[in-house]
């Protein structure tokens, strides 16, 4: 088993997804991006729902928008929905 280069635990069960940062040859880098998985009907993918905060100039005020991101869900892992989950860019 592979350091990631975070501190975050990692699974219990094995894999040979080459596209897994624990077991296969996936490198993990720039931000660490949290939220909540909405979808995980695809093989080995998952839809992660993102909330942030942007500020408006011209109201002085901010909103908040939402962003879904897709992400690579192994089977060591294996997200479901409604999982609160952490993603980094590859």
């Amino acid at each position: 088993m592979r350091d990631i280069g975070i501190q975050i635990e990692p699974p219990d069960e094995e894999c040979n997804d080459e596209n897994c940062p624990f077991h296969g040859s996936l490198p993990v880098r720039g931000r660490v991006l949290e939220g909540i998985v909405v979808s995980a009907k695809m093989r080995k993918s998952a839809i992660v729902k993102r909330e942030y905060y942007k500020y408006v100039r011209k109201y002085e005020r901010y909103e908040k928008r939402t962003s879904k991101i897709p992400a690579h869900n192994p089977p060591c892992i294996n997200a479901r929905e409604g999982d609160r989950v952490l993603i980094m860019e590859t």
